[in-house]
C-alpha cells in the first residue's frame, strides 16, 4: 500500500511538473495520428533521397545506364519497352524508360534525391533571409521597415513562374558560356538562386507581424531597460517567439519548392538529360503517354504522396503549436 502511494504521489507530482512550450507542442503532435503517419512518410523520402547510392548498389543498376543499347531484346524498333505495363519484371522492378532504355526504379530514386536537395537548400537559404529581414523590419522600424517592406512588395509583385522561366537561363550564363554545355551543379546553383529570391517574402511579412506584436511586450521592455543590445533583444526574446509561425510555414515551403523545381525541369529551364529528376521524368511521360502511360505512374503517384504527406504535417505542426485550433 505504501508503495502504491508513493508511486500515485510521484505520478502526480509529474503531471504537475511544468512543462516548455516544446514539450506540450510535441505531447499535442505525438496525439495526432495523421500528423505522425505523414511524418513518417516525409521521413520516408528523406531517407530514400540520402540513402539513393545505396539503393543503387544494392539494386545492382544506376540511372545513366541504357539498358536497351546493351540488350536490344528489350526495346521495341519504335524506343518502347518489349514486355507489358512499361517492361516491368523481375529484372527492372518498375520497368524502363522509353526511348532511352534506363531503369525508372534508380531514376526515381535518384530523381527524389535531386529534388529534395533543391527544395531543402532553396528553404534554408529563404528562411534565414525571411528571419533576419522580417525580424529587423518589424523591431527596428522606421527607415528600415519602409525599406525591407518595400523590397517585399516589389518583389512579391513578379509574376513567380513567369520570372522563373525567364530568367533562370540568365542567371545559367552567369556562371557558364552559353556557348558550352552547362555543367549539373550549374545547373542547380542557379535554380536554387532564382527559387530564393522570390521565395521568402511571405515569411518575412509573417514574421514582420509577428514582430510588431513583440517589440512592445514587457519582456521586451524590460530587456531594453536592463541595458541589452538590439541584437541580444532580437536573438533572446524576439527569436525563440517567432518560432512557431516559422516552422509551420516552413513545412508548406518545402513542398511548393519541390513542385515549382519540378515544373522548371518539365519546362527544359531547370535540370536536363541526363540528370535524374521528377520534372524531368514528367516531361519524358508526356511525351510518350499514348504509349506508355505506366512511365508516368511512379513519379505521379511519388510527388502526390509527398505533397500530401508534408501538407498534412504543416497542419499537424500548426495544430500543435496552437492548442485553441479544431482541425
Amino acid at each position: 500500500m505504501a508503495g502504491q502511494s508513493k508511486a500515485a504521489v510521484a505520478a502526480a507530482e509529474s503531471e504537475l511538473t511544468g512543462r516548455s512550450p516544446g514539450q506540450l507542442m510535441w505531447r499535442r503532435f505525438r496525439r495526432d495520428k495523421v500528423g505522425v503517419a505523414a511524418a513518417c512518410v516525409v521521413l520516408f523520402f528523406f531517407a530514400i533521397g540520402l540513402l539513393a547510392p545505396v539503393i543503387s548498389w544494392l539494386y545492382g543498376k544506376d540511372p545513366y545506364t541504357r539498358y536497351g543499347q546493351i540488350d536490344p531484346t528489350l526495346l521495341n524498333e519504335y524506343g518502347y519497352p518489349v514486355k507489358p505495363n512499361g517492361g516491368i519484371d523481375g529484372e527492372f522492378w518498375f520497368g524502363l524508360e522509353p526511348l532511352m532504355g534506363r531503369d525508372v526504379l534508380t531514376q526515381l530514386v535518384y530523381g527524389i534525391r535531386t529534388s529534395l536537395f533543391i527544395a531543402l537548400a532553396v528553404t534554408v537559404l529563404a528562411t534565414v533571409t525571411a528571419i533576419v529581414l522580417g525580424i529587423a523590419a518589424g523591431y527596428l522600424g522606421g527607415k528600415w521597415d519602409y525599406a525591407i517592406s518595400r523590397l517585399i512588395d516589389l518583389l512579391m509583385a513578379f509574376p513567380n513562374q513567369l520570372f522563373f522561366v525567364a530568367f533562370l537561363p540568365i542567371v545559367t550564363s552567369l556562371f557558364v558560356d552559353p556557348r558550352q554545355e552547362t555543367p549539373t551543379y550549374i545547373r542547380v546553383v542557379s535554380v536554387v538562386v532564382v527559387l530564393w529570391i522570390l521565395g521568402w517574402m511571405t515569411l518575412a511579412r509573417i514574421l514582420r507581424g509577428a514582430t510588431l506584436s513583440l517589440r512592445d511586450r514587457e519582456f521586451v521592455e524590460a530587456a531594453k531597460v536592463s541595458g541589452a543590445s538590439p541584437w541580444r533583444i532580437i536573438r533572446k526574446e524576439l527569436l525563440p517567439n517567432v518560432v512557431s509561425p516559422t516552422l509551420v510555414q516552413t513545412t508548406y515551403m518545402l513542398p511548393s519548392f519541390v513542385t515549382t523545381a519540378a515544373a522548371l525541369s518539365y519546362l527544359g529551364v531547370g535540370m536536363t538529360e541526363p540528370t535524374p529528376d521528377w520534372g524531368r521524368m514528367f516531361a519524358t511521360g508526356a511525351r510518350v503517354y499514348k504509349s506508355d502511360i505506366t512511365y508516368m505512374f511512379f513519379p505521379g503517384i511519388a510527388m502526390v504522396i509527398f505533397v500530401v504527406a508534408f501538407n498534412l504535417l504543416g497542419d499537424s505542426v500548426r495544430d500543435a503549436f496552437d492548442p485553441k485550433s479544431d482541425r
